[in-house]
Formats: structure tokens, sequence, C-alpha cells
């Protein structure tokens, strides 16, 4: 079977040390963020996430969500006690405003948790995630009244949330969407129409679940500019808070997926169901996109997290498994054979799973903290230069993090040989889990655009070249040192191709638009490779100051060295790679008419 161990140390290295969270300790939030808080809650929530909710990972893989007769949903044997500990224990409320019942910590520590639970139990972890997005666009567009009949027993974990957007007969293009509200004339609409693909769209684990829906009203422009949002509950919410009749939304069927089987993607069927405008009306796609980035921003943890369990496991069977000798000869003569931990291509698996989840993890926390200081920095520009920053950000951890963090997961269940294709030893399943996170909340070729049809040109170019400016003032100081200037040097050369890569775009896309298109998808791996570069120049300061200073943990500050090492020889060549792919265009791409496709008789 499977196993986890939450990698507290590595994650109080990122947040104590590299963001040094204690010093943000003017701001709104952070004064009780101390180091000794922070620890607890790391060592907790690790404890909590390995002991609990990742035995049951295999268990939710195996037995799926149940649908019944009557259209409601029972989730896997464990899933419902094992909720009741995590809504006992706070854990969704860490983040969340004081005014709602939350514990006010910076997004830093949220993102810490939902790491953990994500890792442990990915089809778990997205009903709270879901639930904490609704309530991140309540907060944002929700009159007062919402706000304090559905946000205290979101933020509890006694209610849960989702978002509805997807329809049959549309996905990304929302502008096409199909369900109706129509008003009642006491404030209220009726909502009818079907949404598909809908995260904890039914489950056991509420007692009411608040869906917040994509709708057109009657004369509304058939575009993206004709859509609302509303708030459309399970059970209709009594004057007192109390739960009352049953809302005319109803499950039609759970999706058979390839993985994540744990959640209930459900087939939602509204008919008339009663719900309220969050917001202004023909806005609500502005509305949903703030629940869509935090989406994002979790998706792009979840990359890393099956990356994660999947080395973790990896690391333990190549150190058990033996096999072979090592090409420099036996490294345990009196045993019949050498664990495959010795062999070369074993390790360069391992190295680059070990290599990118750090790195990754340090992004995201960094990105966490940034939408902390987008809402908490002393200063108006300092907000903004934060929120620009991590609207750049944004779809490169989802988009670069989940196609690596697939990558990750598939070689190490190359690790295991043979038994990495037997279910029993549970690789399968971090396979089949990470590949969703690369397709839901747009895809990774919709992030890829995004990043690179609206983020780079946004506001002339600001945010981008910010991003690079930083990143080449943290290569310069880094320059003359002798442990840390090797590394810069090879980040540099990653930047300018980065660099290059962007004004080849400046100066061909405009003539031809498939141009943008055709090099979305390498431009973003390209920032991706000089993001996590920039964290392990980071990382690699840190431990390298740390081993001066006090010398204390010295074989993890040095794997941290090394592996930054590894990390500037093995993934940064790749970028000048991924340029040389961009700039060949798209004539080639685009030149075979439809027919050259189709397979002839």
């Amino acid at each position: 079977m499977p196993t986890y161990t939450a990698p507290t140390r590595d994650t109080r290295f990122i947040v104590n040390e590299v963001l040094d969270l204690a010093s943000y300790g003017n701001l709104p939030g952070f004064e009780s963020a101390t180091p000794d808080m922070i620890d607890t809650v790391i060592n907790e929530a690790g404890r909590f996430c390995s002991e609990v909710l990742a035995p049951l990972n295999q268990t939710g893989d195996l037995e799926g969500c149940t649908r019944h007769p009557d259209g409601s949903v029972t989730t896997p044997t464990g899933f419902k006690e094992a909720y009741r500990q995590y809504r006992e224990s706070g854990w969704g409320t860490i983040s969340q405003p004081e005014a709602f019942g939350g514990q006010g910590m910076p997004h830093v520590l949220g993102m810490v948790i939902e790491e953990f639970t994500g890792t442990a139990n990915q089809a778990f972890a997205m009903y709270p995630g879901l639930t904490a997005g609704a309530s991140a666009a309540l907060l944002a567009k929700g009159s007062p009244e919402q706000q304090a009949m559905y946000l205290p027993k979101m933020i509890a974990g006694e209610w849960s949330g989702t978002m509805n957007l997807t329809e049959p007969h549309c996905g990304t293009d929302l502008g096409m969407i199909r369900t109706k509200a129509e008003p009642n004339g006491d404030g209220s609409y009726a909502i009818t129409g079907t949404k598909i693909f809908i995260s904890a769209g039914e489950h056991d684990l509420t007692e009411n679940i608040v869906h917040l829906v994509l709708a057109k009203t009657p004369g509304a422009p058939d575009s993206t500019k004709g859509i609302s949002l509303f708030v459309v509950p399970k059970f209709l919410v009594n004057a007192d808070g109390s739960v009352g009749e049953r809302n005319a939304v109803s499950c039609g069927s759970i999706e058979h997926k390839m993985g994540i089987h744990g959640n209930a993607t459900c087939v939602l069927n509204y008919d008339g169901a009663k719900g309220w405008l969050v917001g202004e009306e023909n806005k609500g796609l502005a509305a949903m996109f703030i629940m869509m980035n935090a989406a994002r921003l979790g998706v792009g943890i979840q990359g890393y997290a099956q990356a994660e369990v999947a080395y973790q496991n990896a690391v333990a069977y190549a150190l058990d498994r033996r096999q072979g000798r090592a090409l420099t000869g036996p490294a345990e003569p009196e045993a019949k054979a050498d664990p495959i931990f010795v062999h070369p291509d074993v390790r360069r698996m391992l190295m680059d799973g070990k290599a990118f989840t750090e790195a990754m993890r340090a992004l995201c926390l960094w990105g966490a903290l940034l939408v902390d200081l987008s809402h908490k920095a002393p200063t108006e520009q300092e907000r903004a230069d934060a929120d620009a920053l991590i609207g750049l950000l944004t779809p490169v951890i989802k988009g670069y993090g989940t196609d690596k963090g697939y990558d990750v997961a598939t070689n190490m269940q190359q690790v295991f040989g043979g038994h990495g294709y037997v279910e029993e030893w549970g690789m399968s399943q971090f396979v089949r889990d990470a590949r969703i996170a690369m397709i839901y909340e747009g895809t990774n070729g919709v992030q890829a655009m995004d990043l690179c049809g609206r983020k780079l040109g946004q506001n002339g170019g600001a945010a981008v070249q910010a991003f690079f400016r930083m990143v080449g003032e943290e290569i310069a100081a880094a320059k003359g040192d002798a442990v840390l200037g090797p590394l810069a040097e090879k980040l540099e050369k990653a930047l300018g191709e980065q660099q290059a890569a962007t004004m080849w775009f400046m100066q061909n896309a405009m003539a031809n638009p498939n141009h943008l298109g055709a090099g979305a998808h390498h431009y973003m791996h390209i920032m991706g490779i000089v993001a996590l570069g920039l964290m392990w120049l980071r990382m690699a300061k840190v431990a390298q100051a740390r081993l001066a200073e006090v010398g204390e943990d010295k074989a993890f500050y040095e794997a941290k060295i090394a592996t930054a090492q590894y990390y500037m020889d093995r993934f940064i060549p790749d970028a000048g790679a991924l340029r040389r792919k961009l700039e060949a265009g798209a004539d080639s791409m685009m030149a075979l008419g439809e027919e050259a496709f189709q397979t002839a008789a």
C-alpha cells in the first residue's frame, strides 16, 4: 500500500527561511503568524493529512462515489468521518476572514494545508477546496445579506460550495451557455438548465451545498457579456439561517472518470431552482473568475502534490528493490544485487522529481504570499504590483506546474518497473489523479493562451517587464559568489531565452496571430523553467547562509545546494530548445488541410 509523509521540514524551510513570513508581522493577519504558530500549523496539518487522509486515498479510488435512485450521493468509506475531523479541527478556517468565523491568518498557510490535503488525498481535498473558491467569490461580489447567510457556515465547513460553468455543449467558450434565469418577481430567479463536470456537486459530507451558477437572464447579450452569476443552494435557507425545503436542483448522474474517483463529479439538473443574483447582472464572468483564479492556483498545487507522493513512494521502492550492479562496481558486494537506486537512469528520474517538487512548492507558496500582499501590502502601488505579478504567474503555476507534475508522476511509476503497472502498488492512481489537473479549470492550452494572449501585453507589458527586472536583479546580486555565481549565470541564459521569445512574439504575432497560438505552450514552459530557477537560486542562497552561520542541519542545506546545481544543469537547457520551437512559428503547423488528417479507407 502506498504511503505519504507530509514534507513538513521542507515546508518550514520555505515559509520561515525563504519567504521569511515573520518579517511581514506589521501587516494585518500576519501578526499572529509567529514562527512557533507557523511550525505548529505545518506540523499538525502534516500529521492529520499523513495519518487520517492518506490511508483513505486508495480506498476512495477503489470504491468511488455512489449515486442512489433518489439522486443522493454517498462518498467512499471513511470520507465522512475524516471530513468531520477536518471540520472540527478548523483546517478550512485558517486563512479565512475573522468576520465570518475564520482565523484570519496568511493565505500562505492556507496553501500549505491545501498542499498536504491534496497530496494525501486529492479527491477528498476537492470538497473543501471548491468551498474555499466559492467563498472567495461571495466575499468579493456577494451582497452583505448573502455573505451573512452563507459564509459563516461555508467557512466553518458545515456547508460546502461548488462552481457551475460547463454545459454539455460548451466548456471554455462560456458565451454559449444556455442555462436560463427567469425573474420570479420577488428578487429571486428560476434557474433552468444542465451543468456538467461539477466537482463535489452532490455528496453526504455537509448538510447543504451552495452552488454558484452561471446563467443568462431574459434579453441578455448572446455572448460572455450576457452572463450573470447566481447563488443556488441545494436546500433553501430559512430566515433564521436553518436549512429549509429542498431546492429544484438534482444530481442526474456521476461521471465515470479516469481518476479522482472519491470526488463526486456530477451532472446537475436545474428545474426552475431558486437562485439569487450575485453582483451585477451580466457581470457574472468577472465574478466567477475570482473563483477560477483561486482554483487555478489550487490546481497548480495538485500538479506537484501528485508528483510529491509519487516521488516519495518511488524513493522508498528504489532503495528496497534490488536489480543488477552499479556501473562503477558492486555497491553492496555482500548482497546478490544492488538497490536500483544506484543506477544513473533511476537517479535521473528521482532527481528530476526532487528538483521539480521542491521548487514548485516554493513557487506556489511565494504565489500565495503575493496573493496576501495584493490585499494587505502597505501601499496601493505595492498591492497593485503584487496583484499583477500573481496574475502573470497564475497560468504558469497551473499550466507548467501540472504538465511537469504529470511527467514526474509517470516517471515515478517508471521507477517501479512492472510493479508500477499493477494497481496494488498505487502508482497508477497517482498518474491518473495527476492527469486531470492538466485539463480542468481551463486546459493547459487555455492557460498558455491566457499567459501569452492576455497577460504578456496587459498594461503595456508592465508585469512581465517587472518579472524580468526582478529575476535580473537577483541574478546580478548572486554573480560574485563562488557557489551562487555559476547558478546565476545559467539562470541568466534561461532568462535571456524568455526575453528573446517575448521579443519574437512582439515582432511576429501581430502579423499572424497563429504564431502566438503555436508558440504559447512553449513560452509557458520557458517561463516555468525561469520561475523555478529563480526559486532554486533563492533556496540555494538561504541554504548557503545557514551553513555558514550555524552549521546545523548540514545535510538538509547541502542537499538544497546540490539540487539547485542539478536543476540548473538539467532543466535550464530546455529553455533554449523551447525558444527555437517557438520561433519556428505556425506555418508548417497550419499548412495541411483537414483532409490530410483523415485516414483513407
